[in-house]
């Protein structure tokens, strides 16, 4: 056998761009089309604007402009700018950037420098402009690469930064910006700044209270059991109140300003703390769940040089406070213990109504246990044949390793448009769950339904969100019914399902419905799969002639050659989101309650979009 060589010339260095061009996902997580609001398109924007912020927590700047119009992302502050001899090397060289300097950032989030460099990079067109000192200095760049450079000694502009973008199509497959996870964004990044103003698409953003307007804004005031409890201390702020309706638990933390999603040691260490100061506060040995149940909180703290666990900051790892500070627990639980405690004291009334709280959680989780037991050998039984779900091989809670990988759990109805997706998915990352004809009304209905109902029981397995949303299977579930009345009414159904007993998975962003085309317009050239009617008519002038249209009725009419396109990288999925405006019992009377006559014009209307397009020809 030829002894191969292993030499110098073996050996390839790849200079900053390449290796963010080759490996994107190790600087900003996943790729994603924008449909989710973990997707690398929005975390571009996120870097850029993490250094506007560190400018506004170093007291220049108090306004932020951001434009998204398509593809196109400006965001100007009005900080210090950046030093002028100094702006191409802090966007395209690596380890340069003003956060080293430990004094000036010590409790900033941008710290690697890593952050505009991976925008830079990643950008088929790239700007930033700084002004200062009555002079401005711009470079533009091509996917990292500088294109020109503009020097002006005399500027009438105000001083601060400039960037604007545009994602690179080839990277970035079919994206789109979604706003309504843009001001998801811009809303904690002035929940954790008071007296910030953000201003995107002409839209201010701006907040007087902090995490209290944070949990004021996701959720409507009149499904709190009593008002939001609100601590503040130096480098730590918590609310708290605990929800009339839903089940689950719910939590918001941030650290240094970043929105740490998969929580962490100060997530931990609050819920610990939580739990610890109100069973010594009413002397009772309560069950850690049962105080739990149906909390919603949120907590911010400020660390010095955070230790994360990964370049997308999801998480913290870090165990101390930094320099001569206690341990991030020890620092938690301090304070909470004190303020929790003494709040407590001082307001008997919301001692009272959370302690009832606890006794009916109590009460509810000994009536279930029987029944969960049943269940629970139930399902044993029916997970060795259970002919409900394929599933697949990776899963979300091995996906928290490596975050590009996806997992999907397709929830279809009926044999035909189960069988096209079965047969062309990707047995690794998707797995399908067939319904058996219509799912259960669950409107009003208690917990105890979904363990004495097969179908949403066996659901419940799948998902493994029995306990908490920590061990969620699946990245993204996605509804997929046809386009017709009957398949409307099982969206709504499921979704009703969701709302009433896993809220958070919706208020989380997992929940989708899959868009499947209505058209096939072709000739012996090219396929055109069309969504809408404008696609159809741009396909017909595109292909010219008299191309063959087909109309799809159902999934069933599909075929699995076909099917694999609307599942693959195009797939195409309509995120599912709550509107704080109106409580869940709202929604719920209003879409799965009596058969109000507003209700039926409601589903009628909104049926009629969806059918009049699968009507026409």
């Amino acid at each position: 056998m030829a002894d191969t060589q292993y030499t110098e010339d073996n050996i390839r260095s790849l200079d900053w761009k390449e290796h963010i061009r080759m490996r994107p996902g190790m600087y900003i997580g996943k790729l994603g089309d924008g449909s989710s609001s973990d997707d690398g398109i929005y975390i571009l924007l996120k870097e850029v604007l993490d250094n506007c912020i560190d400018e506004f927590v170093m007291g220049a700047g108090k306004t932020i402009e951001i434009s998204v119009q398509g593809t196109r992302v400006t965001v100007r502050d009005y900080g210090r700018g950046i030093p002028l001899g100094k702006v191409v090397d802090v966007v395209s060289k690596m380890n340069t950037g003003g956060k080293y300097d430990s004094k000036a950032f010590k409790k900033s989030v941008g710290l690697n420098g890593v952050g505009t460099k991976a925008v830079n990079a990643l950008s088929t067109y790239f700007r930033v402009e700084s002004s200062r000192d009555g002079q401005s200095k711009s470079a533009e760049f091509e996917c990292g690469n500088l294109t020109n450079e503009e020097f002006l000694e005399e500027s009438s502009r105000r001083r601060g930064t400039k960037v604007t973008f545009i994602p690179d199509e080839t990277i970035f497959k079919n994206y789109k910006y979604r706003h309504e996870y843009i001001e998801k964004m811009l809303k904690n990044y002035v929940y954790l700044n008071r007296g910030l103003t953000i201003i995107f698409n002409g839209e201010k953003y701006h907040s007087e209270n902090g995490l209290k307007d944070l949990l004021l804004d996701n959720n409507n005031e009149e499904d709190f059991l009593y008002p939001i409890i609100h601590l503040l201390g130096d480098d730590i702020e918590v609310t708290l109140t605990h929800s009339k309706t839903q089940y689950s638990e719910e939590y918001y933390s941030f650290v240094n300003g970043q929105n740490t999603t998969q929580g962490g040691t100060h997530l931990n260490a609050f819920r610990e703390a939580v739990v610890k100061t109100i069973r010594e506060f009413f002397g009772k040995n309560y069950d850690a769940s049962d105080v739990r149940k149906s909390i919603i909180a949120a907590i911010s703290i400020k660390v010095m040089e955070p230790v994360f666990e990964s370049q997308t900051k999801t998480k913290l790892g870090s165990t101390d406070m930094g320099g001569e500070l206690p341990t991030v627990r020890t620092f938690v639980n301090d304070f909470v213990k004190t303020h929790l405690d003494n709040f407590l004291h001082k307001n008997p009334e919301t001692a009272e109504k959370l302690q009832r709280k606890i006794i009916q959680a109590e009460k509810e989780r000994k009536e279930l246990s029987g029944i969960r037991k049943l269940a629970k050998e139930r399902a044993k039984k029916a997970n060795l044949h259970n002919k409900k779900l394929r599933d697949c091989r990776v899963h979300l809670t091995d996906s928290k390793k490596d975050r590009n990988l996806e997992s999907t759990l397709f929830i279809t109805e009926g044999d035909s448009a189960s069988g096209s997706i079965t047969k062309s998915r990707d047995v690794n990352t998707q797995a399908v769950f067939s319904l058996r004809g219509k799912p259960l009304n669950t409107y009003g209905m208690t917990k105890k339904i979904v363990y004495e109902n097969e179908e949403f029981n066996l659901l419940q397995a799948a998902l493994n969100i029995e306990d908490s949303m920590d061990d969620l299977r699946y990245n993204n579930i996605v509804i997929a019914t046809d386009a017709d009345v009957d398949g409307m009414h099982i969206r709504l159904l499921l979704i009703t399902f969701f709302l009433q007993f896993f809220p958070e998975l919706i208020k989380e962003g997992h929940l989708f419905i899959l868009q499947t085309p209505l058209f096939r317009v072709r000739n012996k050239k090219e396929t055109i799969y069309c969504y809408s009617e404008e696609e159809r008519v741009a396909a017909i002038n595109k292909l010219r002639g008299k191309p063959e249209i087909t109309r799809f009725k159902g999934l069933g009419e599909i075929s699995p050659d076909e099917f694999r396109y609307f599942i693959g990288e195009d797939i195409r999925l309509d995120p599912v989101m709550l509107d704080k405006a109106t409580t869940t019992e709202e929604l719920l009377s209003f879409y799965m309650g009596k058969n109000t006559p507003n209700r039926q014009e409601f589903i009628i209307e909104n049926l009629r979009v969806e059918l009049d397009t699968v009507e026409e020809e």
